[in-house]
């Protein structure tokens, strides 16, 4: 886990590794949790644009599968890749409720997703002792989400169009960490009395 002040408030931005996002991940109650929070952290989703994809948001391109955001912030459209197990399990989803396939998988508010991120970091929290899970929101999903594409070496301008961000600077300040801990593990390797 990485940690960062913000600049001008109380609290830290975090950076999760992969293994802290599955270990997240398993901490959803049931599947609409487990939907919610992987839009946001495998996705990049702001909580608001979570709530809002239905299974008809989930498209087959030649590319694969992406998730179409149709009221991003400011109104936004943009689309992101989704992963085949969050899609499956939208579709999966779509086919034992009752509703139109138009309408949202997530069924609760803002508010209630973001007390769901809240409270299974607090369970992570009890279950590590890590002070960064006391830290976490759902914004910081979309964070980590953003590092994750970045350590990945995916093109800086597909980040942004994936993203919805206007420019590098935007997100460079706000999304993408100094450098998480598994680059700065990469450096350590180089110095030899480490």
């Amino acid at each position: 886990m990485k940690m960062e002040n913000y600049p001008e408030k109380d609290g830290k931005k975090v950076w999760l590794t992969p293994d802290e996002v599955t270990d997240l991940l398993d901490e959803a109650d049931d599947t609409e949790q487990r939907i919610a929070m992987g839009l946001m952290v495998r996705c990049g989703l702001r909580v608001a644009e979570a709530v809002d994809v239905a299974p008809d948001d989930v498209v087959d391109t030649t590319a694969g599968k992406f998730l179409r955001v149709w009221a991003g912030k400011g109104d936004k459209y943009r689309e992101t890749p989704i992963p085949e197990q969050l899609a499956a399990t939208i579709a999966a989803a779509d086919d034992w409720r009752d509703d139109d396939s138009d309408v949202p998988v997530v069924e609760h508010t803002t508010r209630t997703v973001r007390r769901w991120v809240e409270k299974a970091a607090e369970r992570r929290h009890d279950a590590t002792g890590e002070v960064g899970w006391t830290y976490l929101g759902p914004h910081d999903l979309r964070r980590t989400w953003g590092q994750h594409l970045v350590e990945s070496e995916v093109e800086h301008g597909i980040i942004m169009e994936w993203g919805g961000w206007a420019d590098w600077e935007t997100f460079r300040e706000n999304y993408l960490g100094a450098y998480s801990l598994e680059a700065q593990a990469r450096g350590m390797e180089k110095i030899e009395w480490l």
